[in-house]
């Protein structure tokens, strides 16, 4: 069955859901892509491997606790009394500490052949990136700006830091940084009403680039999750709130949801 919402479902943000939804909506993206390359291009997925700082990630899931061993202090003399032997104690178990687990976060390549020259990177942002992760994945956004390459952010996420831009815009958004356009980049934006975009996705420079119907993909991924089997639609959406008129919206498209 199809998502209740025409575009986004802010359901699919929950922890719970967003890190199948986001596999499963790059391996959708990247068929959608691959289908409407001309020769000699070509769509790839490739992961990256991202520590996450657990004091300012959104997810709990992204961290595992361990657990750390301490000792009881030695004996000491009583009051008023003679010097006691030393004992060495058993071990007491004192508290958690955390383990930063690597993570491994999905984007999309375009290549060209015959040299599978690195034209474009498309990122689907998560929860990773915009939080704990998020210095590691702006050091290598800055790697990839420096370079010839195009980079397309696609952020279907409400929370979480976003990219700085030089006004506020609608919660998701696209961003196409193209490498003869630079420092300037492209922005669509619209909210949890609109229906995904068809947006274009830049190939190498003085070349046409392609249109890919979002919405497309998502409804794939979504139907391939099987997400309306097991999201409760009686529940409130995960936050942060909606801005506007959007929560009225929101919850009255829920409620009709779990009828």
């Amino acid at each position: 069955m199809p998502s209740p919402f025409p575009g986004m479902d802010p359901y699919l943000e929950s922890p719970v859901h967003w890190a199948d939804f986001h596999h499963r909506f790059i391996d959708d993206l990247s068929d959608a892509i691959a289908a409407r390359l001309p020769q000699p291009y070509y769509a790839k997925i490739d992961e990256h491997v991202m520590i996450v700082d657990p004091e300012i990630s959104a997810d709990p899931r992204l961290v595992i606790p361990h657990l750390l061993v301490g000792r009881i202090p030695s004996s000491t003399a009583p009051r008023g009394g003679a010097a006691v032997a030393e004992v060495d104690p058993e071990p007491e178990i004192l508290a958690n500490i955390i383990h930063l687990d690597p993570l491994t976060q999905g984007f999309i390549e375009i290549r060209r052949l015959p040299h599978h020259e690195l034209v474009t990177v498309i990122e689907v942002m998560s929860p990773a990136n915009k939080n704990g992760g998020r210095g590691q994945y702006l050091d290598n956004r800055e790697l990839l700006l420096r370079k010839p390459v195009g980079v397309v952010e696609f952020d279907l996420l409400r929370a979480g830091h976003r990219i700085q831009l030089n006004k506020p815009l609608w919660p998701l958004l696209r961003i196409d940084s193209r490498s003869d356009r630079r420092p300037s980049c492209e922005v669509h934006h619209w909210t949890v009403r609109h229906r995904l975009p068809r947006l274009p996705i830049p190939l190498r420079a003085g070349e046409a680039e392609i249109k890919i119907d979002l919405q497309e993909p998502f409804a794939s991924a979504f139907e391939r999750g099987r997400y309306q089997r097991f999201i409760d639609y009686n529940e409130s959406p995960p936050p942060p709130e909606f801005a506007n008129n959007d929560a009225d919206w929101v919850a009255q498209t829920a409620r009709t949801a779990a009828r």
